[in-house]
């Protein structure tokens, strides 16, 4: 009991909760899931959507706006294999886009699509424009989405390195990796096709996750210089449970968000809410028993969040001596 009034004590009487006393069992549940989600990724591999395969883009202008749903039911009826079928610009300007089709050249393509749309849509739908995407153009921006988050990881980990501590650092950026990766491992699970928006949501997971770390590991700081019986352990858990409202409501407010996009945002922003969804429960989760747990095990201490130059009060005044 002594042991609990201490800690409480130490958040002005309020109730404490030991977030890091399961830090144990979460953070090697998250190893776990984190050689899962590399595992499945080297047996299954990734869908890659036409952004990186390659494939046709047909422009089509329309007289009026038309049920796109219906359309993508139409190609796949066709024969035309999971057609993407957007808006683009306005309601009446449709984009197609579709794998390369072997021994079919763009105008062949073309007329087949605008009878498809003619017949079952519109009959003064018209091309606009139609273009062929190689694979090389897709392997390069494959490239360069992994390269952007590697950067984006390695700009993070500087940064809060030079604002908090560099053990601090070494969490947060683990924590931020084990989020991406185990949200790409269940996206390989259940072959979820890859495209751009699914880099998007990538990035946006490590901005979100991060912002979460940031406001926790700021807590800390300023509790570690202010309570001084506490423990790093303590104060650890003093800072998560200070945090703890602001994080729950930041958390919903933002999934319930990303819940609409996700139910009402239609066939072409699913997979970006997906794995938004996903990111924002991982991120949160570990922000505690990641990020945390782990600057805790790596080491950090009250000394290391101290100024490293302390001046007197009064130092910069000038001496009253002789």
């Amino acid at each position: 009991m002594a042991e609990e009034y201490k800690v409480e004590q130490l958040n002005h009487g309020r109730r404490v909760y030991d977030f890091l006393r399961v830090g144990n069992i979460a953070f090697v549940i998250s190893m776990v899931l984190v050689v899962a989600s590399f595992v499945i990724m080297g047996m299954k591999g990734f869908n890659w959507g036409l952004d990186f395969t390659g494939g046709t883009v047909i422009e089509v202008k329309l007289t009026h706006p038309i049920d796109l749903e219906k359309v993508r039911a139409d190609l796949n009826a066709q024969g035309f294999k999971d057609p993407i079928v957007q808006n683009f610009g306005s309601s009446r300007d449709v984009m197609i886009r579709m794998a390369p089709i072997e021994g079919m050249n763009s105008e062949v393509l073309s007329g087949k699509i605008l009878d498809i749309v003619h017949s079952n849509a519109d009959e003064g739908a018209e091309v606009k424009r139609i273009e062929f995407v190689g694979p090389s153009v897709g392997a390069e921006l494959a490239q360069s989405g992994l390269m952007a988050i590697i950067v984006c990881l390695l700009c993070i980990l500087i940064y809060v390195g030079f604002r908090f501590e560099w053990r601090l650092a070494a969490g947060a950026v683990f924590a931020l990796a084990h989020d991406v990766v185990i949200t790409l491992g269940i996206i390989s699970l259940f072959q979820r096709e890859v495209d751009l928006t699914i880099v998007a949501a990538m990035l946006s997971i490590i901005g979100y996750s991060l912002n979460d770390t940031i406001v926790v590991f700021d807590r800390m700081r300023e509790n570690f210089r202010k309570i001084r019986r506490g423990t790093p352990y303590e104060i650890m858990n003093v800072s998560l449970t200070q945090t703890l409202s602001r994080t729950l409501m930041t958390s919903g407010t933002t999934l319930l968000a990303v819940l609409c996009l996700l139910f009402f945002g239609g066939e072409m922003l699913k997979g970006f809410s997906e794995s938004l969804a996903i990111g924002i429960l991982l991120g949160t989760a570990s922000s505690i028993w990641v990020a945390a747990y782990m600057a805790l095990k790596m080491g950090v201490k009250r000394e290391h969040m101290l100024p490293t130059k302390v001046e007197k009060e009064g130092a910069d005044q000038p001496s009253m001596l002789p």
